[in-house]
């Protein structure tokens, strides 16, 4: 491969697009770009470069024109939409490593809006009306999932996302080492719950039944934020005793983990307050924070 070919993005995360019967491959690069493959892309779309496009582009036509705009009808409608021709096609290298020409994904819909005004205010011949059509396809398959989205799903990247968008919150909650012990916990939490679950209370005495860690985890770690409850466990394993050496709360960082569970501790508290047994205390804190879990919601798409 030659010079040109080098300092590349390589496509990490491969698969299929499918919309209606059109199917186009696509890639997620190592930088983060969405790209379908330009000529998989022209196929897709019924454009055909070999003869038809070559006869139908109009002679001035800008060298970097991709091959998928260039036919005579469409020029009033490029600059509309696109402006930049530039940007439109990237070159990548395939995971097989081979050097190919992409078109950025986020770029598909503004491409139909080109066909679609062209179909509109023009009479488009037979094949170019065909063209159009498909594009109008893509156009209502995206008013329902963005483009970004599609690519994602399509390659699998949708789940490395989540797992990079996952370490960045752990990473704004947690602190790799424990902090000096200080209390976080108003007694008032334990002391609800001690009612609620038909306890003597004793403000104090430190000595809890066993099972009340357990019930600390289920309410307040695993509702905090996505994955901390077994990262918290990775970080503060039990010992040989099957005890852990520090508390939890130890591991929280000052400016995002500690004011997030002061918030979620006054709210639950105040669920306590308004129940008149665990049952009821626990239903209510599932209808307003249920368990996170180690998976994210996360939009994929933006403008």
């Amino acid at each position: 491969m030659g010079g040109m070919a080098r300092g590349l993005e390589q496509a990490e995360h491969s698969g299929q697009l499918v919309i209606g019967d059109m199917v186009f491959p696509c890639s997620v690069l190592s930088d983060g770009t969405r790209i379908l493959t330009q000529s998989d892309f022209m196929t897709g779309m019924g454009m055909y470069y070999s003869g038809w496009v070559a006869k139908n582009k109009p002679a001035d036509q800008p060298a970097d024109l991709p091959h998928f705009l260039a036919f005579e009808s469409l020029k009033p409608f490029i600059d509309k939409h696109l402006g930049d021709l530039q940007s439109i096609v990237v070159k990548y290298r395939t995971e097989k490593g081979s050097v190919a020409h992409g078109i950025k994904a986020e770029i598909i819909p503004k491409i139909c809006e080109v066909w679609l005004d062209a179909d509109e205010e023009i009479k488009l011949g037979k094949r170019q009306k065909q063209i159009a059509q498909k594009a109008k396809m893509i156009i209502r398959a995206l008013a329902h999932v963005g483009i970004i989205a599609l690519v994602d799903e399509a390659t699998g990247y949708q789940e490395i996302r989540n797992k990079e968008a996952l370490r960045a919150l752990l990473d704004a909650f947690l602190q790799k080492e424990f902090a000096a012990w200080a209390k976080r916990f108003p007694d008032d939490f334990y002391k609800e719950m001690f009612r609620l679950r038909g306890l003597a209370w004793n403000k104090l005495s430190v000595k809890r039944p066993l099972y009340i860690g357990r019930l600390t985890n289920d309410v307040v770690y695993e509702r905090l934020a996505p994955g901390i409850l077994e990262e918290l466990q990775h970080r503060n394993p039990r010992d040989e005793k099957g005890r852990r050496p520090h508390k939890h709360h130890q591991y929280l960082t000052e400016d995002v983990g500690h004011p997030a569970l002061a918030q979620h501790l006054h709210a639950v508290i105040g669920l306590m307050r308004a129940s008149s047994n665990w049952q009821q205390f626990h239903d209510m804190l599932d209808k307003a924070f249920p368990k996170r879990g180690s998976v994210m919601q996360i939009e994929l798409f933006s403008e």
